[in-house]
C-alpha cells in the first residue's frame, strides 16, 4: 500500500494505492454503461472510533484484488468506455467533528446533511479524467465514534459488488479470507451471443422492459429527477420489527392456503408496500399499477454468470395490475403475484435482454437506451430494490459493527429501498420510501402509521420518519 497525504485544518486528505499495477484495460459492458458514471454514496455509523491508519493499509491491500477500483475510466476508439488498471488510487479523507455522535436510526435518518459526512466526485468528470472511482471519508466524532461515509462509481459495480467489496475489506482488516473476484467482462458479451434471434427481433424491446427513447425524453428525465434532488421528492423512513414480519407472512399465507402456492417474507412486504402505496397514489380504478422489481441476475443466468462476478448484473421485471386490483386484492395473491415476478427472470430471458443491449451498443444507440422502469418511475410504477440479504451490519473493522447505515435522499419518487436490520434487532427490516411532497403531505395524517404497520401489534408500531425537503 502507498498513499500521499495534504492537510487542511482539522481534515487530511490521503490518495491510497495497492502498490501495484497490472495494467489491464477492462472494457466495461453493456450494463455498466447502462448505468453510466453516476456514484452511489453510502454511510456506516460506528459506536468505537475507527483507526484511520490501519483502514488505509488494509484499503490498499484489498485493492490488489480489486484493481478496477484504483483505475481511471478512459473512452475506447469506438465510443465505449474502460477502466485502465494503472492504480492510480482511491481518496480518503480523515476528518474530525466538533459535534458528537447523533443518534441516528429509523427514528432519526442521517439523509439530511449526510453529505458532511462524503467525499464526492463529480459524475460528469469522470472519462479520460483523473477522478477516482472510490473515495471513502472517515469523520471521527466528538467524544467518540467514527462515521465511514463511501461512494463508488456505479459504472464499474452494482450494490452486490460493492457490498462484496465492503466485506472483502473487512476481513482483510481483521486478517480473514475471502473469495477473490472475477473481473471478467467477456461473460456478459458471452451470455448475449448464446441468446435466440428474438432478442433482435423485438424479443425484449417488444415486452416494453427495455426502452430506445430520444434526446428530449431522456433530458426531460434527467430534469425531473434534478427537480427530486432539489426538493421536490422526499424520502419517509420507518423498521418493520421481525415479529410484524412473521405476522404479515402468516397473513399472505393464510389467503393462499389450499393453493400449493408458498411466498417468503420479503414477497409479502413487498405486496403490503404495494397495497398500501396503491392506496396513497389513488389513482383511478382501471389506471394500470405496475411494480419494478429489481433483482440481481448472477442466480439466474445459470453457470454463465459465476457467483464471484463483480460488475453490474442486475434486471428487472414488472408485474402489473389494476389499481383497483392493488388495493383490493388478497395480501397472498399480490405476494404470489410478486413471486411470479422474480421467476420471469429465466436464463433465456435474461440471454435475450443481454443479446438486444449488445445489439444496441454495436449500432452506437446504447446512450439512448433506458429500462421502462425508470422511465415510468414518475407515472405508474414502484420501483421496489431489495437489499436486505446484503452485509451492511456485517462491516466489522474491529471496532464492532455500525449500528446504523444510511445513503443520500433518492430523487426518483416512488422507489423503495428494503434494508436490513441491525443484528440485535432479531431480522427486521427498514423501509425507505421516496415520495413526491404532496403525497407525504398526506401521510402527516395520524391514520397512515396503521396502515403501514397493520400487522404490529398494538403501541409497537414505528412511526413514519420523514426528511424535510430541501
Amino acid at each position: 500500500m502507498t498513499a500521499s497525504a495534504t492537510e487542511s485544518g482539522a481534515k487530511r486528505s490521503f490518495t491510497v494505492c495497492a502498490g501495484e499495477a497490472n495494467g489491464d484495460r477492462i472494457r466495461l459492458s453493456v450494463y455498466d454503461m447502462l448505468i453510466g458514471t453516476i456514484y452511489t454514496p453510502r454511510a456506516f455509523f460506528y459506536r468505537e472510533t475507527l483507526d484511520g491508519e490501519a483502514l488505509r493499509v488494509s484499503l490498499g491491500r484489498t485493492l490488489r484484488n480489486f484493481p478496477i477500483l484504483s483505475g481511471r475510466v478512459k473512452k475506447d476508439p469506438d465510443g465505449g468506455l474502460s477502466v485502465l488498471c494503472d492504480d492510480s488510487g482511491v481518496r480518503f479523507v480523515e476528518a474530525q467533528a466538533s459535534v458528537p455522535m447523533p443518534d441516528y436510526g429509523p427514528r432519526r435518518t442521517a439523509k439530511k446533511g449526510l453529505d458532511r459526512y462524503l467525499s464526492h466526485a463529480i459524475p460528469f468528470w469522470v472519462v479520460d479524467r483523473d477522478t477516482p472511482l472510490f473515495t471513502v471519508k472517515l469523520t471521527h466524532m466528538k467524544g467518540g465514534g467514527s462515521i465511514l461515509g463511501l461512494t463508488m462509481n456505479h459504472a464499474v459495480g452494482d450494490g452486490s459488488s460493492y457490498m462484496s467489496f465492503l466485506e472483502a475489506w473487512s476481513h482483510e482488516h481483521r486478517g480473514l479470507g475471502y473469495a477473490k473476484p472475477n473481473h471478467d467482462r467477456g461473460v456478459i458479451d458471452a451470455l448475449g451471443a448464446a441468446a435466440s434471434g428474438d432478442a433482435l427481433t423485438g424479443g425484449i424491446a417488444g415486452d416494453a422492459h427495455l426502452t430506445v427513447i430520444g434526446r428530449g425524453q431522456k433530458s426531460a428525465f434527467i430534469g425531473r429527477a434534478l427537480k427530486g434532488s432539489l426538493g421536490s421528492v422526499t424520502t419517509v423512513t420507518t423498521r418493520f420489527t421481525a415479529a410484524e414480519l412473521t405476522a404479515m407472512k402468516d397473513a399472505a399465507m393464510a389467503d393462499l392456503a389450499g393453493t400449493d402456492r408458498w411466498v417468503s417474507t420479503n414477497d409479502a412486504l413487498t405486496a403490503h408496500l404495494w397495497k398500501v402505496l396503491g392506496t396513497l397514489r389513488d389513482r383511478p380504478d382501471t389506471s394500470e399499477e405496475r411494480l419494478g422489481l429489481i433483482a440481481d441476475f448472477r442466480p439466474f443466468a445459470g453457470a454463465a454468470v459465476p457467483d464471484d462476478y463483480w460488475g453490474n448484473a442486475v434486471t428487472n421485471t414488472r408485474p402489473g395490475m389494476t389499481a383497483a386490483e392493488v388495493r383490493s386484492r388478497p395480501l397472498g395473491e399480490i405476494a404470489a403475484a410478486i413471486r411470479a415476478g422474480y421467476a420471469e427472470n429465466t436464463e433465456e430471458r435474461i440471454r435475450q435482454e443481454t443479446a438486444f443491449l449488445c445489439a444496441e451498443r454495436d449500432a452506437g444507440r446504447l446512450k439512448r437506451v433506458m429500462t421502462t422502469m425508470s422511465l415510468d418511475s414518475f407515472d405508474n410504477t414502484i420501483a421496489i430494490n431489495n437489499w436486505s440479504k446484503l452485509p451492511f451490519y456485517r462491516i466489522d473493522f474491529g471496532q464492532g459493527a455500525p449500528f446504523w447505515y444510511d445513503f443520500s435522499p433518492i430523487p426518483i419518487p416512488w422507489t423503495v429501498h428494503i434494508a436490513p436490520t441491525p443484528a440485535d434487532q432479531g431480522g427486521g427490516r427498514d423501509v425507505h420510501i421516496a415520495l413526491p411532497r404532496t403525497q407525504v403531505r398526506a401521510l402527516q395524517e395520524p391514520s397512515w402509521v396503521g396502515r403501514f404497520h397493520r400487522y404490529a401489534d398494538s403501541g409497537e408500531a414505528f412511526p413514519l420518519t420523514f426528511l424535510a425537503a430541501g
